[in-house]
């Protein structure tokens, strides 16, 4: 997910996108685990996503949302 898409969305849906991606990283730790993960870039991805929707979060609820410059 690009960072534009994430702050379109409010704080209730970036938790649920947080809960979302954190689940599929865990499934995917325990696909690498296991040796049946084949793409393994995924997981770097997924990790960075999740880093992107804690930044925009944090953004929202200290008031610094970017969302209107970015436009």
């Amino acid at each position: 997910m690009r960072s534009k898409e994430l702050r379109d969305l409010n704080v209730e849906e970036l938790k649920e996108k947080h809960q979302e991606y954190k689940k599929e990283l865990y499934n995917l730790r325990f696909q690498h685990a296991i040796g049946q993960l084949s793409n393994t870039a995924r997981i770097t991805e997924v990790k960075r996503i999740i880093a992107r929707i804690l930044t925009i979060m944090r953004e929202k609820e200290t008031g610094r949302d970017r969302s209107s410059v970015l436009s």
